[in-house]
């Protein structure tokens, strides 16, 4: 039995080959890459299935990238086939946050709820640009697209699952699409 997509995060992907034994440059994309600086196996997309890999070694550096070893990844051939490659964890990975953070993809299937204007519908996903993630929301025929950023997001209640926002006037029509 695989793991679905759907079941896990995406933690990056792997940036480069290094040197010639196989060695890997992971991108971690994600907010504190200090936190997975103990992993033990990934799951790498190939071809649209996610296939694990036990971690020989891990060293995190300062800029979102870690010097990574493969179980089986012998030689400079090997590692150029995964190089590109998304690489993934299960949700069930991700270290537990306080109550006042959240993660991307926790957001999705809330309710939006503007100061102003009251419900604005639930989150459909999360466009996630690196620097402007998005909340969309689709309500009838209507997107609409609100930046995920303090100064809009006022509270995330995770256990009622509701998003506080306090947008500027013309957000939301400027948004629409």
């Amino acid at each position: 039995m695989s793991i679905s997509h759907k079941d896990c995060f995406n933690l990056g992907h792997i940036a480069k080959t290094k040197g010639f034994k196989g060695e890997l440059s992971l991108f971690l994309d994600v907010d504190n890459p200090n936190n997975y600086q103990t992993l033990d196996r990934v799951l790498i997309d190939l071809g649209g299935v996610l296939t694990p890999f036990f971690i020989s070694s891990i060293r995190v550096k300062n800029n979102s990238f870690a010097d990574l070893r493969l179980e089986g990844v012998e030689n400079k051939d090997d590692a150029v086939r995964l190089s590109g490659k998304e690489v993934f964890l299960p949700m069930s990975d991700l270290p537990e946050l306080p109550d006042d953070e959240y993660y991307l993809h926790d957001l999705e299937g809330m309710e939006v709820i503007d100061f102003e204007s009251g419900s604005l519908g639930k989150v459909s996903r999360v466009i996630d640009h690196s620097n402007n993630p998005l909340l969309e929301i689709i309500k009838g025929k209507t997107e609409i697209l609100i930046p995920i950023h303090d100064e809009f997001i006022q509270t995330v209640d995770k256990k009622k699952l509701i998003i506080q926002v306090n947008l500027p006037e013309g957000l939301i029509e400027v948004n629409k699409k």
